[in-house]
């Protein structure tokens, strides 16, 4: 059983305003991940926002227009503010807002903080400008960036004592988060193309006529991009149909939490499949009252209760 400390004890005012920096670029920078993240309880709130803040800092630097080599040592001197907050090394009066915010959540939750290392190994994988040959390939890059994240938000979380499975949540949380970075791929492969990277394996893009890419708002010639896309949401969907077993370990609020954000991204997989040829010419997102219905049944525990009676219906 993975416990987490919630209680309500005194934060500082130095802490509480790093907090308030790193709520205000989820808010600003993370629309799905800040509308998920408003269902949890104050604390869990701030740490998952503390996470983010310092993803997105990674995420920055290898999105950034700055020579490969730049960003390598960029990246190496953000997991030396990581090597300082695991030592417990940061003051809460650190000019830094993000490690500062990241130390108190560090303190007060069993965060696994090897995982943003990870992350940091992901997105130099990024900078090196690696590509995929296989799914497992790929696979291996998307755990770095999005399963990690799934373990990390895991330690903030919880899971519910006495839930029977609980031993497999990490393993729940990495798939889920595996789910959806791959419909991130599905939903960027323009935006991607036009930055000269390519996500998706070499060996599907051949299999479906599609390796001279996506530089163009229609499909390559004589390929079967839908074919493609149909192919990779089946994949996807595997993914959330295990990843989504971890909504039963967790408490109600978390489990809403973790509902409404994968949620909005398998409506985005239902958008994609439907129109394939979407994703190409420009960014496939959900309209704010479709958000919210995700929200609301998160909420009130449905899709928890239907992960529950499958895996009950299987294991009899």
């Amino acid at each position: 059983m993975i416990r987490t400390v919630e209680s309500e004890q005194h934060v500082s005012a130095p802490v509480l305003a790093a907090y308030s920096y790193c709520e205000a670029v989820t808010g600003q920078q993370a629309r799905n991940f800040a509308y998920g993240i408003r269902l949890l309880p104050t604390p869990k709130r701030r740490a998952m926002s503390a996470l983010y803040a310092f993803s997105r800092r990674v995420d920055d630097i290898g999105d950034g227009m700055l020579a490969p080599d730049v960003k390598a040592v960029r990246l190496e001197d953000t997991r030396a503010v990581l090597t300082r907050v695991r030592a417990g090394a940061v003051d809460e009066d650190d000019t830094d807002p993000v490690a500062v915010a990241l130390s108190h959540t560090a303190a007060s939750f069993p965060v696994p903080l090897e995982g943003l290392d990870e992350l940091i190994d992901g997105v130099l994988m990024d900078v090196r400008g690696e590509t995929y040959e296989t799914w497992g390939d790929l696979k291996v890059y998307c755990r770095c960036v999005a399963g990690a994240i799934g373990r990390l938000s895991l330690g903030i979380f919880g899971t519910e004592p006495g839930a029977r499975g609980a031993e497999r949540a990490p393993e729940y949380a990495d798939t889920l988060g595996l789910a959806l970075q791959l419909t991130n791929i599905l939903r960027d492969v323009r935006e991607d193309a036009e930055g000269g990277r390519t996500y998706l394996p070499a060996d599907d893009l051949a299999k479906f006529g599609c390796s001279a890419g996506f530089g163009a708002p229609t499909p390559p010639p004589g390929s079967d991009f839908a074919g493609l896309v149909h192919f990779e949401v089946r994949r996807a969907r595997a993914l959330f149909a295990e990843g989504y077993r971890l909504l039963p370990l967790l408490d109600r609020r978390s489990g809403a939490c973790v509902a409404a954000m994968a949620g909005i991204y398998r409506r985005l997989l239902d958008r994609i499949e439907r129109e394939p040829e979407a994703v190409l010419r420009g960014r496939v997102s959900l309209p704010g009252r479709e958000k919210a219905y995700v929200a609301v049944r998160g909420l009130s525990g449905l899709d928890a209760r239907h992960v529950s009676r499958r895996t009950v219906r299987r294991r009899v």
